[in-house]
C-alpha cells in the first residue's frame, strides 16, 4: 500500500490524468448537491475550479521539472528562480472573484450566496491538493465539505431557531400599524434591534411591510410563539421569519 501511494505521488503523465479526475470528481460531487438546491455555483462549476486548481499546482511541477531537465542549459545561462508556490497563490486570490459574484442581496435585505463562495473557496483548496498529489487530505477534505455543506443544515436551522435573536417580516394594513406590533412586543419584554421599513403603502398588490430585527425576552424565546401572537392581531396579513 505504501509503494502504491508513493509511486502515485511521482510526477508522470498517468499521475498528472489521476489528479486532475481526482480534483473533478471531488469538485463535482460537493457542486452536486448545491445544484439540487438550485445555488448560484453547482456541479459544472465546482469541477471547473477543482480542475483549474490542480493545473496551477501540476503546471509548476511541470516547469520544476523542465528547469532541472530540457531547460537547465537555458536556466544556468539566464539565473532563473523558481518559486513553485506563486500559481497556487495567485488562484486563491483569484477565486475572490468569482466567488464575491455568488455573493447576492436577495429579498428582505437577507444576503445569500455566503456558503456558495466559500464553498468555491474550499473547493479550490482542495484542487490545489490533489494537483500536489496530497490524495489523503483531498478525501478528507471532501467528507468535511459534505458533511458541513448538507449534513449541518438541519442542525444549523434548528440553533437559529432556538437562539433569542430573531428577524421577522411582516406585512400589515398601514404604515400606522407598526406602533401596535411594537407595543406587542414590548409587552412581551421584546428587545428591538431595529425596524427597517420595505413598503410604506400597498404597492402593486402588495401589503406595506417591514423587518423586525428583534432579542426575545429569556422566559419567553420561543419564535413560533411570537409570531403566532404577531399575527393574530387584525392588522397583520403575515408573518416570515427571516433564516439566511
Amino acid at each position: 500500500m505504501t509503494e502504491l501511494l508513493g509511486s502515485l505521488k511521482e510526477f508522470s503523465f498517468a499521475t498528472v490524468v489521476l489528479r486532475m479526475c481526482l480534483a473533478m470528481a471531488a469538485g463535482g460531487i460537493i457542486g452536486y448537491g448545491r445544484t439540487k438546491r438550485k445555488r448560484t455555483a453547482g456541479f459544472r462549476t465546482f469541477m471547473l475550479t477543482g480542475i483549474g486548481a490542480s493545473l496551477t499546482v501540476l503546471i509548476a511541477m511541470y516547469e520544476y521539472n523542465m528547469m532541472l531537465g530540457d531547460w537547465a542549459g537555458k536556466v544556468s545561462e539566464v539565473g532563473m528562480k523558481f518559486d513553485a508556490s506563486r500559481f497556487s497563490a495567485q488562484v486563491i486570490g483569484g477565486i475572490g472573484f468569482l466567488a464575491a459574484g455568488s455573493i447576492v442581496a436577495g429579498a428582505h435585505q437577507q444576503v445569500q450566496g455566503l456558503t456558495t463562495a466559500a464553498g468555491l473557496f474550499t473547493s479550490v483548496c482542495m484542487g490545489i491538493a490533489a494537483g500536489a498529489g496530497f490524495y489523503e487530505c483531498v478525501i478528507a477534505a471532501m467528507i468535511m465539505i459534505l458533511v458541513t455543506l448538507n449534513g449541518m443544515i438541519a442542525l444549523e436551522a434548528l440553533y437559529k431557531r432556538r437562539t433569542r435573536n430573531t428577524t421577522l417580516y411582516v406585512e400589515f394594513d398601514n404604515i400606522g400599524n407598526i406602533d401596535v406590533i411594537t407595543s406587542l412586543l414590548r409587552q412581551r419584554n421584546t428587545h428591538i434591534y431595529g425596524i427597517e421599513i420595505e413598503r410604506t403603502e400597498a404597492k402593486g398588490g402588495l401589503n406595506p411591510a417591514a423587518v423586525f430585527s428583534l432579542r426575545l425576552a429569556k422566559e419567553m424565546a420561543s419564535h413560533s410563539d411570537v409570531m403566532t401572537a404577531i399575527a393574530e392581531l387584525n392588522c397583520v396579513y403575515s408573518v416570515e421569519e427571516l433564516i439566511s
